[in-house]
């Protein structure tokens, strides 16, 4: 049965975000800090996959007890989802031949990017499989969401286990648009179609206005207030959702406010760092 370790809940900036000077990033201890979303996965097999290649890389190599990685997936180009690659190479851990598994969208941008681009030239990184990939029993599979796509386009990750199946879906535009994209009418419909058992899905913001002064629309996601909309509460045989990727201005940080305790009486959940999933 291979192990799925949640590595990193926050949105790309972390928690507390860099400039940031508002009560959400103040006053924080180290148990308070947050990195950028990540998964690791532990085969039965001792091979070792990582989803996402952060900035915090080695804090979260620690969380894995795990000194190297031997299949590297990445869902989208956006920072923190990317800016730890360069981590793999000769200035830090001068990694070899790590499987790299992404869209031809993401491995053009890699190749066309000079400091990434020496990583193929190191062997430090190659390609691999896309988009259906199987390691020691463990089917991964991408599919395409709608995100912004300056740079690449974006892929959730879906993981069967033996016994069970998690999905990745840390950024995507609106539930509209995902929900058209895969011909389905409401989240169950979609969970039900790829069969999912566990869901960590966008959580970024609570609700509209929490970015001050800025305009939301640049940086689209749906709210976790709208998906609990279009839940409700959880009944029996639906699918374990938990929220990631929240962004430093989200209120579930804090387990004393009305929106966590909103969350809890509807029977979802945030996800925690180290968290562990048996699939």
């Amino acid at each position: 049965m291979a192990v799925v370790t949640l590595l990193g809940i926050a949105q790309d900036g972390g928690r507390p975000q860099p400039g940031c000077t508002r009560a959400c990033c103040q006053g924080l201890t180290e148990q308070d800090y947050r990195s950028p979303v990540s998964l690791g996965i532990k085969t039965n097999n001792g091979t070792t996959l990582l989803i996402e290649a952060t900035r915090d890389l080695g804090r979260q190599l620690r969380m894995m007890n795990n000194p190297s990685i031997d299949h590297l997936f990445i869902t989208h180009a956006h920072l923190g989802h990317v800016d730890g690659l360069g981590l793999f190479g000769r200035e830090t851990m001068s990694a070899r031949n790590i499987k790299l598994h992404c869209s031809p969208s993401m491995y053009s941008l890699i190749e066309r990017t000079p400091a990434w681009n020496q990583l193929l030239l190191q062997n430090v990184l190659e390609f691999g499989s896309f988009p259906r990939i199987e390691i020691d029993g463990i089917i991964v599979e991408f599919i395409q969401v709608p995100h912004r796509a300056e740079l690449s386009d974006m892929h959730a990750i879906i993981l069967r286990g033996e016994n069970k199946s998690l999905l990745f879906l840390p950024d995507h535009d609106t539930w509209d648009e995902t929900l058209e994209a895969h011909s389905c009418n409401t989240i169950r419909d979609f969970l039900n179609k790829y069969d999912i058992d566990i869901a960590l899905l966008d959580g970024t913001f609570w609700s509209g206005g929490e970015l001050q002064g800025r305009d939301m629309s640049v940086v689209p996601h749906p709210t976790v207030e709208e998906s609990l909309d279009r839940l409700g509460p959880k009944e029996s045989e639906d699918s374990e959702i938990l929220f990631i990727h929240l962004n430093h201005t989200n209120p579930l940080y804090d387990t004393e406010s009305e929106q966590y305790k909103r969350l809890n009486e509807s029977g979802w959940s945030i996800g925690e760092e180290g968290q562990q999933f048996k699939i």
